[in-house]
């Protein structure tokens, strides 16, 4: 939890606000969107959709917690019909909220690929605790650094974090690629090949968004900026890559059925 700069602007403050507020529809909508979903899928995918439905719920609570934080951080209020006036209230802005939500979403969103994959049982047990466990390593390691204004500290912490950082974008962009050709259908190999290089997209900006306040930006623009990457990125790693999931399950579903149908 580290201390808000002072002197942001109104603008800043909404950009941050709103970023926060897109947040909660979208983690929000989707959650309800992948649960309404679950008939629509074969028994074998539920599992699969449920948990992608969990992990939009729990990023929906932790939007609101981390809005509300925000909120109360700050008085924003017009004097005499002028501009809007930005100032702290001096209660803390806990940012701790996300990492506690990746701590959490990040492992099932690797599980949730492996279920909808389908892959042979020992492998999906093998790959769900390596990968699982190298992405929890992973948001640990980097939660030291972003607390911390040395920037040689969020460099030390950003650098360790990015070692299980590439085993998993690595795993996803080459160990799957096999299993992906092996899809039932055209249609379900390209949204298994979509979910896995959407994943390793929206995994890449966070580094980027990390790194903002150790490149020679700070004070609120800094922060108005990584909130609201940090937004964007969670969006589509959670709810854009949840669509992708459902979609790939109702195809597959779809498969499944369409050949049970088949005369023998």
């Amino acid at each position: 939890m580290a201390p808000l700069p002072d002197g942001f602007s109104y603008a800043e403050w909404n950009a941050t606000y709103n970023g926060l507020s897109f947040g909660i529809a979208a983690m929000g909508s989707a959650t309800i969107f992948f649960w309404l979903q679950l008939p629509n899928v074969t028994k074998t995918y539920r599992t699969a959709l449920t948990i992608t439905g969990i992990v939009t719920l729990i990023a929906t609570y932790h939007y609101i917690r981390i809005f509300n934080s925000w909120s109360e951080a700050f008085t924003v209020a017009s004097k005499d019909g002028g501009d809007y006036e930005v100032k702290l209230t001096g209660a803390p802005f806990n940012d701790g909220y996300r990492y506690v939500d990746w701590l959490l979403t990040v492992p099932l969103l690797l599980i949730e690929l492996l279920l909808v994959m389908k892959l042979p049982q020992a492998e999906t047990v093998s790959l769900s605790w390596k990968l699982g466990l190298a992405s929890a390593l992973m948001v640990a390691l980097g939660y030291p650094g972003e607390i911390q204004e040395d920037l040689s500290v969020r460099w030390f912490w950003w650098c360790l974090s990015m070692i299980p950082f590439c085993y998993v974008v690595f795993t996803l962009a080459v160990g799957l690629a096999e299993a992906t050709s092996k899809q039932p259908s055209p249609a379900a190999a390209s949204l298994a090949s979509a979910a896995r290089y959407l994943t390793v997209f929206s995994w890449l900006t966070y580094p980027f968004v990390y790194m903002v306040k150790s490149v020679g930006l700070a004070g609120p623009a800094a922060t108005m900026y990584e909130q609201v990457g940090y937004s964007i990125a969670d969006v589509m790693a959670k709810a854009v890559f949840g669509v992708l999931i459902w979609a790939l399950a109702a195809e597959k579903s779809a498969v499944e059925e369409s050949g049970k149908l088949l005369p023998n």
